[in-house]
């Protein structure tokens, strides 16, 4: 069976990351891991001072987290199998820790909230996530609502793609959700076109031909605005990106009006590494 994986500071902006795991896992018939990494928080003076015990705080963490359990439990009706665990630690090294065990099907996290501690805890964790973790990390903006996933857009610059694209998982995750997949490559007057675009369009083909996929050449000379107007447009439910060659997931972290325009159009992101 498939594992999502769902971090959790208990916060509204996670919470609902959790809400939208949930009803994602249901659709696909995946089961829902609930974590929560808490640390000792350190007062500094001249020496270090604890503020709180650790088994204080494990306490109230197994405490939090066996209540959210419950909660989802009584939610879906029991329909769906639902793990919890609270760890003491840093919180991609625990995340990391738990997908070497398991292989789970992606990680979920949400994004930042509205509040300054919010944008600086979630959204550092998270995009630490994606840098490091192997395993898929899906990126919830605040208000997203699980509706199902119809379409995914994969964003692609069209260059390398033999040794950047990872094929068998969006193999694995278009035909888990049975969704359409849009190849979404943004260009502005042809400036990234070069002599071996083409070789490497077909080479895409090639790899996800059996997906029957759909290109889109958006004519944009901002990547993530150009990908932000066609998935509005077009009702794509899901991006798929490569954080290593794409800055779409930096840029929602970013805040500028144009950033700050895309994070908030409440579309996740699956980021899968090369």
């Amino acid at each position: 069976m498939k594992t999502l994986i769902v971090p959790t500071d208990f916060s509204p902006v996670s919470l609902n990351a959790v809400n939208y795991a949930a009803e994602m896992a249901m659709s696909i018939d995946a089961s829902l891991l609930l974590l929560n990494v808490y640390q000792v928080p350190v007062t500094f003076t001249e020496v270090p001072v604890v503020n709180i015990s650790i088994e204080a705080l494990r306490n109230l963490s197994e405490e939090k987290i066996a209540a959210l359990k419950k909660n989802l439990e009584h939610v879906t009706s029991g329909k769906l199998k639902i793990y919890a665990e609270s760890r003491l630690g840093e919180v991609t090294d625990e995340i990391e820790a738990l997908c070497k065990k398991i292989k789970p099907f992606a990680v979920v996290m949400g994004t930042k909230g509205a509040s300054g501690l919010e944008r600086l805890f979630l959204g550092s964790n998270t995009l630490t996530a994606i840098r490091h973790l192997t395993s898929p990390v899906i990126v919830i903006p605040p208000g997203a609502v699980y509706s199902g996933i119809k379409k995914m857009g994969f964003a692609c610059d069209m260059n390398e793609v033999v040794q950047t694209t990872p094929s068998e998982k969006i193999h694995e995750v278009c035909n888990t959700f049975n969704a359409q997949l849009l190849v979404l490559n943004v260009d502005y007057n042809n400036r990234h076109f070069s002599p071996e675009t083409p070789e490497e369009s077909l080479l895409l083909h090639t790899m996800l031909e059996d997906l029957k996929p759909s290109y889109q050449f958006i004519d944009h000379p901002d990547i993530v605005e150009g990908i932000h107007q066609f998935a509005e447009t077009h009702a794509v439910d899901m991006i798929i990106t490569i954080p290593k060659k794409h800055k779409l997931l930096s840029a929602l972290f970013q805040k500028s009006h144009t950033r700050e325009l895309v994070f908030h159009a409440h579309i996740p992101i699956m980021c899968i590494h090369e």
